[in-house]
């Protein structure tokens, strides 16, 4: 399990740091709606980030920490995963998250990633040049497909993801040939589920594929450190 969902990011806010913000819906290319909580700031770097939640999709640790990018001059959109299952409204703690997961693709993950890249693009997102991703748990594996997903991303980051296979889909490592960004994986040393096997294919896989890369593992750090 991840972090409780009362959590907030462990990155303290800046006292005076000028930001807008506003609940979105965006619309991917297949159609779906879907929510999403975007952070602009007052004095843009030019680069934007889009960030993928955990499997418990958009809440508030996500929110705050689109909130903590922006007030460093970085504009962040935070996405939602259950558009085509759940809605776009407000969910309460007691969601059953795990029942729209199963329903989750690879494709719609990334066409829902695409609009957020889009979006971040647009004047309405601050026109950024440079877009990275970066995800959580669940979110930290499709960050790094994100890479593969034809998006022009200047780096995919993931912390705790599953490189491997996932309920036989192909993860990052067996997708490594595809992969076109810079990958930083920052892993959790005390994983119960992602082994130090996991993450020495995928360093292997990404080397293979000549795709600019760094595996960190915590040694000693749980999962959702």
């Amino acid at each position: 399990m991840c972090f409780e969902l009362d959590s907030l990011p462990p990155v303290p806010a800046i006292e005076g740091g000028a930001v807008g913000h506003e609940d979105l819906v965006l619309e991917a290319a297949d159609g779906n709606r879907f929510a999403a909580f975007a952070a602009s700031p007052e004095e843009p770097t030019g680069s934007g980030v889009v960030i993928l939640p955990d499997v418990r999709g958009l809440y508030r640790f996500y929110e705050e920490l689109a909130l903590r990018f922006a007030e460093r001059g970085i504009a962040a959109v935070a996405i939602d995963y259950f558009g085509r299952t759940a809605g776009v409204g407000k969910r309460t703690d007691d969601f059953d998250y795990m029942t729209h997961v199963a329903q989750t693709t690879p494709e719609g993950i990334q066409a829902d990633v695409s609009a957020a890249v889009d979006y971040l693009r647009s004047p309405e997102g601050g026109s950024t040049q440079a877009v990275f991703t970066v995800g959580f748990c669940f979110g930290g594996r499709n960050s790094w497909l994100s890479g593969a997903g034809g998006h022009g991303l200047a780096g995919a980051v993931g912390f705790y993801g599953m490189p491997g296979l996932r309920d036989g889909a192909l993860g990052p490592a067996q997708r490594a040939d595809e992969i076109e960004a810079p990958i930083l994986a920052l892993q959790a040393g005390d994983d119960q589920n992602i082994t130090a096997e996991h993450n020495a294919e995928f360093d292997e896989a990404l080397t293979r594929a000549g795709v600019e890369h760094e595996v960190v593992t915590y040694e000693g750090a749980p999962h959702s450190f």
